[in-house]
């Protein structure tokens, strides 16, 4: 099937546009000149900027093997001599610009390159992008919950099964895979394509590079050996020219290596032309080694080590340090002490601080650097669900981004305002509330937001209460009473750059999630039951009641005196995912068991939010599908602001 690049919908394999919103499924836009290009073309023939999409292709010269159909290493025939792998598969004819599948999808961009005895490395373009591969068939379908992470992976080798675990638990430092699949004598595995990627050393040398960064640099791997160790792959962190970090700053992988006895006892580090060898003291492989890997980055780097990662190292190697939890523990310590407000490193004899011993003077600079946003993304949709005739959801959306160029430097301001409603009334009510409430919201931050601040406390309980003014005045001209009064729920999200302000009113719900924490429901739902447990009463008989989950508050059916709208202020200090839903995509704890799997993976900068909204519509209409479906996505991406 082709996912439409627009909508996500799905279309046949031979549709020329989709079938949903008419979007061409044959040709694609430009980024840089908006020119049309053909979707199998790698540059734009107009301006010259790639546009094809690239994958990185793994082949592996394999064999089947034993009854469980195990693939093993292509073993030599006796007295054979030794053969390369490119020989191996001389017969498949794999030159320069022909295709490595049989289906002639993608399609060589340069020689085959070999990585050892039995595996090469080659880049291929992508003729047939909108396709989708049935290893990401699979994924999206376990997402859902529809099947297990191991389903259809048996037979594939352990590398690639590596990848398809790592990917299902939405860890996003590992390339996503793409596809993979057998022909002839080999496998062929495809990831995403991390070559342009920039090496962590370079970073790492670099002498704007501050020590927070450096720490945050080391606990991202260390995170990483901790995700690795499930699948035998922390051999993957023991190659320096494969530790990169994307146009966040991010840390990652450029790829996978499955751990080896013949490879353990010789490692070599390269990195800007230098080589290094040692020898791992140990076998299965421990923490040590990761911290021999750090020792390596430092000489290489030829940066000078500073007092807490001499003790972290030391540690390591004399076996004090035997966990990567308890690792991480003292990393994140050390980040604390360095980001302690400067007044209590100015003062160290103020509130019994202990003295900064771990700094060095020229580190002092470059101690508190604070977060800015690198990007602002989102994405919505809104359904009717399974059992209603018409759609009382309403949201709204604005988000804006200025740019300001400067001789050395460039500045992005982001601004975003994001509001969903859910009503209540019946037909040309319930619609009527949400729709009018969110517009007024819009209008009244159009009118007050005026300044690059986030507004107040105060002023967003005032646009509140306008909200709720608008709906409740018609609600006394059209002589509406009872059930017949027209109401909404609100969930409202500011953000002002790394600050966010979230207001609301009735059931509908912000969520958070961040990297490597459990989803966090950010807002607390104004019902019976809720208001019972505040009051003392345990959750289990404060839900037996038969209104547990009747609204205790909504806009317009009575006068602000009736509303108290909860008000909550947070900073973005790290990748953000954000999530307004109505009850229809959050009732019976549909995101909490079957949403993780489905949203880890658009933290990722290349995941699509637009289909991940589809996505998360179908769940709901999976396992609710009695309430109306509205989902807004905001993607927040952070880094350190060095510029003050």
């Amino acid at each position: 099937m082709l996912i439409c690049p627009q909508c996500t919908f799905e279309n046949p394999n031979g549709n020329k546009f989709c079938q949903s919103c008419g979007a061409s499924l044959t040709h694609r836009v430009c980024p840089e000149c908006s020119t049309e290009v053909p979707v199998n073309a790698r540059l734009c023939d107009h301006c010259g900027a790639q546009c094809g999409k690239v994958w990185q292709g793994i082949i592996t010269v394999t064999k089947r093997g034993n009854e469980d159909g195990e693939l093993i290493r292509e073993e030599k025939a006796e007295n054979e001599q030794e053969t390369s792998p490119t020989a191996c598969i001389s017969g498949s004819h794999l030159t320069l610009g022909s295709y490595l599948d049989k289906k002639q999808r993608y399609q060589l961009l340069e020689p085959l390159s070999t990585v050892n005895e039995s595996e090469m490395w080659v880049k291929v373009l992508d003729c047939q992008p909108y396709q989708i591969s049935p290893i990401e068939a699979i994924l999206a379908s376990q997402r859902q919950g529809l099947v297990m992470p191991s389903v259809e992976i048996t037979g594939v080798s352990p590398l690639g099964q590596a990848y398809i675990v790592l990917q299902s638990q939405g860890h996003l430092g590992i390339p996503a895979i793409h596809d993979v699949w057998e022909q002839d004598n080999m496998q062929v595995l495809l990831i995403e394509d991390r070559s342009h990627w920039q090496c962590l050393l370079d970073i790492w040398e670099a002498e704007t590079t501050s020590t927070l960064e450096i720490l945050h640099y080391l606990d991202q791997m260390s995170r990483l050996w901790g995700a690795l160790e499930t699948v035998s792959c922390r051999q993957s962190l023991l190659k320096l020219d494969n530790l990169r970090l994307n146009a966040d700053k991010r840390l990652g992988l450029e790829r996978l290596y499955v751990e080896s006895l013949k490879e353990l006892p010789n490692i070599v580090f390269l990195g800007r032309g230098k080589v290094e060898t040692f020898t791992i003291l140990e076998h299965p492989l421990t923490i040590q080694a990761l911290g021999e890997v750090w020792q390596v980055i430092f000489r290489q780097s030829q940066r000078t080590y500073f007092g807490s990662i001499v003790r972290i190292l030391e540690d390591l190697e004399l076996g004090k340090i035997e966990t990567v939890e308890q690792l991480r523990s003292h990393l994140q310590e050390i980040i604390a002490e360095l980001e302690t407000p400067i007044s209590r490193i100015a003062d160290p004899i103020k509130e019994n601080a202990a003295a900064p011993t771990i700094l060095q003077s020229h580190d002092l600079p470059n101690v508190l650097p604070s977060m800015e946003l690198s990007s602002l993304e989102n994405a919505a949709g809104t359904d009717v669900g399974k059992k209603r005739n018409y759609n009382e959801d309403y949201f709204g959306i604005q988000t804006k981004i200025s740019e300001l160029e400067l001789p050395n430097q460039q500045i992005l301001e982001f601004r975003g305002l994001y509001i969903l409603c859910d009503g209540m009334g019946g037909h040309a009510g319930g619609e009527v509330a949400s729709e009018l409430a969110v517009n007024t919201l819009k209008e009244y931050f159009e009118q007050h937001w005026t300044t690059n601040q986030i507004p107040t406390e105060d002023q967003i309980r005032e646009a509140v209460y306008v909200a709720n003014q608008a709906v409740y005045e018609l609600n006394q001209q059209q002589l509406r009473s009872g059930v017949k009064r027209m109401g909404t729920t609100l969930v409202m999200l500011l953000i002002q750059g790394t600050q966010a302000a979230v207001a609301h009113v009735g059931d509908s719900r912000l969520y958070r999630l961040r990297p490597n924490k459990d989803l966090e429901q950010m807002t607390v739902d104004h019902e019976v039951g809720q208001r019972e447990i505040s009051r003392g009463v345990e959750a289990s008989i404060a839900y037996s009641r038969p209104d547990a989950y009747q609204l205790t508050q909504a806009l317009g059916p009575r006068d602000q005196n009736a509303i108290r709208p909860d008000v909550k202020f947070f900073t973005i200090t790290e990748d953000s995912l954000l999530l307004l839903v109505s009850d229809g995509l959050s009732d019976n704890d549909v995101l909490e068991i079957y949403g993780q799997n489905n949203l880890i993976s658009l933290l990722h900068s290349d995941s699509n939010l637009e289909q991940g909204v589809t996505e998360l519509i179908d769940l709901a209409n999976q396992y609710n599908g009695h309430d109306n479906i509205t989902v807004i996505l905001i993607r927040a991406k952070v880094r350190l602001n060095m510029s003050g």
